[in-house]
């Protein structure tokens, strides 16, 4: 496999030949919900190439990971460069033979509840997981491949509410009133049961898989990072230790404080938490935290003198990045040309109506419905905007089955977390990439498949099993 820099390039260049091509033939489809027709735009049009030629800086500067890995980035860097998170592991890694076998549920079971604050797993728990691992005398690369596991392929399943749950709860709604559908239990958590389940099912799947697979074939870490042995902590180091971590208490009470207290000011101003500030700013109010609780420990240990210490902190992650921008550069005029082509709304709804046709029984249209999400997945990964039309398609058609919208939720997001670990299309795919290759200098796009397309398929499998059985038993999903 080529560099993932280069294979990003290539994948450009397929999009805008696919877009010459489908132009040239006239493909378009219509849109179900508004009725208007959408034609493929051609990239190598006048119009299209005036338009890549003037968006080629701000794709770039819009492409929605960048920011997000760089506010979280600061927090870490100075976290990692004060000594705070080393302190933090060798205060709790006192054996390392006793401790590993604890490592791996951890990050797992941490990567699954992550998607109660979105995406922010991708970008603060993998390199935790890469230290962990390395710490604890596992491979560091299988600390990002399990948590990269965790965290996408259990995007749907939690024990508790996720952000997306409202949202595709709202896309459902709308869906179902316009279509004219009986909403029936519509909400929030009309899935819950189900996800609940869902979660121990792929925590138990995933830890399997990387005990017996993925860790005897990465085999032992000899890279120049590796692990020479624990270092005990002084007094004055588990002292400073301990008022960095009160210090965070403190700034997490204050958060919570002000997001559900009377006063509220981080809720919405309809007084909920849907797209309020503590939501869309829970990232950037993690790595203040948690640069917050480095800069403590690095002042109060002596490691920081002045303001230029935590300026050098600060910019530490900027050396790991510098080859994230050149990746996240290449993917994010992959990802906007893509979007400009229309070839990914196009490809979904002709499959979208191509699968409404066809006639079997309402439980093998369920079961083809999940794995044609999980195809479609590979090259359409958001979740809200593959939902905001399926919807408008699948609910009608499902309904006119004796399937009802909660259901057919249900089966979208089976499909639509499995195949997320394997899809180069990823927004975060850059940035795991990124990773990998701090440890391994030799790591692609396909070192990642290799690890991670198990886990999609028996996911996947697995999944939509354990959502047979539940449509079989007739047992409610959600509240």
């Amino acid at each position: 496999m080529p560099h993932p820099a280069t294979m990003l390039f290539l994948l450009t260049l397929a999009v805008i030949f696919l877009s010459w091509i489908f132009d040239v033939y006239g493909l378009s489809v219509l849109q179900p919900q508004t009725g208007e027709e959408i034609h493929v735009q051609s990239l190598l049009s006048p119009e299209g190439i005036r338009w890549l030629l003037r968006h080629v800086a701000t794709n770039f500067t819009g492409f929605a990971p960048l920011g997000l890995v760089i506010v979280a980035m600061f927090g870490i860097g100075v976290a990692q460069h004060s000594g705070f998170i080393d302190a933090c592991i060798r205060r709790e890694i006192r054996k390392q033979q006793r401790y590993s076998w604890r490592i791996v549920p951890s990050v797992i079971v941490l990567g699954i509840l992550s998607n109660v604050v979105g995406d922010v797993g991708y970008i603060i728990l993998l390199p935790i997981a890469a230290t962990l691992f390395h710490s604890a005398g596992l491979h560091p690369v299988g600390g990002i491949i399990t948590a990269y596991v965790s965290v996408s392929c259990g995007y749907s399943a939690n024990v508790i509410l996720s952000t997306l749950d409202p949202m595709l709860a709202a896309t459902t709604q709308e869906a179902a009133d316009l279509m004219n559908v009986p909403a029936g239990r519509i909400g929030p958590l009309c899935n819950y049961y189900f996800f609940f389940v869902s979660a121990i099912l792929l925590a138990f799947i995933i830890y399997y898989i990387t005990r017996k697979s993925l860790l005897p074939a990465l085999g032992e870490y000899k890279g120049d990072n590796s692990f020479t042995g624990y270092k005990q902590l002084s007094r004055k180091e588990r002292r400073v230790m301990l008022t960095a971590i009160f210090v965070g208490l403190l700034y997490a009470v204050l958060v919570l404080w002000a997001t559900f207290s009377s006063w509220g000011i981080l809720r919405g101003v309809n007084g909920g938490l849907i797209r309020s500030p503590f939501i869309v700013g829970i990232l950037f109010l993690l790595s203040f935290g948690i640069g917050l609780m480095g800069m403590v420990y690095g002042f109060a240990s002596g490691r920081y003198r002045t303001d230029s210490d935590v300026i050098e902190g600060l910019t530490q992650p900027m050396k790991l990045l510098g080859v994230y921008f050149v990746i996240a550069f290449f993917a994010s005029q992959m990802f906007a040309c893509f979007e400009y082509s229309h070839l990914d709304k196009c490809i979904v709804i002709m499959g979208a109506d191509l699968l409404s046709s066809i006639q079997l029984d309402s439980l093998w249209i369920l079961i083809l419905f999940i794995l044609f999400t999980a195809l479609i997945n590979l090259i359409m990964v958001s979740s809200t905007s593959k939902w905001a039309f399926m919807s408008f398609i699948f609910i009608p058609v499902l309904a006119g089955m004796g399937i009802s919208p909660d259901m057919t939720q249900c089966a979208f997001r089976i499909g639509d977390s499995a195949t997320n670990a394997i899809t180069p299309f990823m927004f975060y795919m850059p940035l795991v990439l990124t990773y990998m290759q701090q440890y391994d200098k030799q790591s692609t796009y396909g070192s990642l498949l290799k690890y991670t397309w198990r886990y999609s398929l028996v996911i996947l499998l697995a999944w939509t099993a354990l959502f047979v059985l539940w449509y079989i038993s007739g047992l409610p999903l959600g509240l």
